[in-house]
């Protein structure tokens, strides 16, 4: 395999997964993206980093967009090269919104837009070595593929479908905290077991989800109930969790995006979660509210 081109650009969107009852299977795409553009060299690493996480992240090898491409290039058997990586950041880090899949998506992406064959990184190969990377596809998935995504894993193995989804069913608000909570940490707080009739319940409002999401979105408040891991992750997070309880009290499909603190509603209009906001959290210049709609298309590659 030869490197054919030297520069190539992506935009990856932003992600929320578990969507309440998915736990680690169902995620969307938000059109939130970050732009990366990358040369290839016959020097060493270069990196700038512009907007989030520009001051935190890592600036060599250990950039995981750069791990992610050196990962690319020897699955699809092409040379290691040198890097100069320019990355505008707008999905922020530590918040539940898929920040590490984004850019794991990025660096396979961009080892795919290098190489002389490209259907050596087919989607189906930045899957799995996405999911490797990341340990589970819920994030992965809807980065690279956008709308609405069921992922699994069968063994080692990891697969992703579409899901179709009405018309209008999403209008999502994301409920941003200046807090950030590590995806890590997040898990720790998670039983070790569940009881079957908790494990029954979220399988069928899971199913329910898929039903609502492509047929009738008036069934969303129910079908975004959890028993499984958000009550669970209250200690870590509990202004969010407390947030999220409220909102759906009042109606709305408030879930806990990914592993927290964000909060994502499914389904709202943003002035009338803005005034509630004000009224439940202690204090509300702590909280970013903003419309983001669905990304119907994932992550884009260009080559040059």
């Amino acid at each position: 395999m030869r490197i054919q081109r030297t520069r190539a650009a992506v935009r990856v969107p932003a992600t929320s997964a578990n969507l309440g009852p998915g736990f680690d299977a169902l995620g969307l795409a938000l059109d939130l993206c970050d732009d990366l553009e990358l040369e290839a060299t016959t020097g060493g690493v270069e990196i700038e980093v512009e907007g989030e996480g520009a001051a935190s992240v890592p600036t060599g090898e250990d950039h995981l967009v750069v791990q992610a491409l050196r990962r690319g290039l020897d699955h699809a058997g092409a040379p290691q090269v040198g890097v100069r990586l320019h990355a505008m950041n707008r999905i922020p880090h530590g918040r539940g919104l898929g920040s590490s899949a984004a850019a794991t998506i990025a660096g396979l992406l961009l080892a795919r837009g290098l190489v002389s064959d490209p259907e050596a990184l087919d989607d189906d190969a930045v899957l799995q070595l996405a999911a490797e990377f990341e340990g589970h596809p819920d994030n992965v998935a809807p980065a690279l593929l956008g709308g609405v995504v069921l992922s699994w894993m069968d063994g080692a193995i990891a697969s992703a479908a579409r899901l179709r989804c009405a018309p209008h069913a999403l209008r999502p608000v994301v409920l941003l905290p200046l807090t950030t909570l590590s995806t890590h940490q997040a898990r720790t707080l998670l039983p070790a077991t569940v009881p079957h009739g908790d494990a029954v319940f979220n399988g069928a409002r899971a199913a329910l989800l898929v039903h609502a999401l492509a047929e009738d979105p008036s069934r969303l408040l129910q079908a975004t109930e959890d028993r499984l891991h958000q009550e669970q992750r209250a200690p870590g997070m509990p202004q969010s969790v407390e947030l999220m309880r409220v909102l759906r009290h009042e109606g709305l499909p408030a879930v806990i995006s990914g592993a927290g603190p964000s909060v994502v509603v499914l389904d709202g209009d943003r002035s009338r979660i803005s005034s509630l906001v004000r009224r439940i959290v202690t204090d509300p210049a702590d909280w970013r509210i903003a419309e983001v709609p669905l990304r119907v298309h994932g992550a884009s590659t260009v080559i040059g």
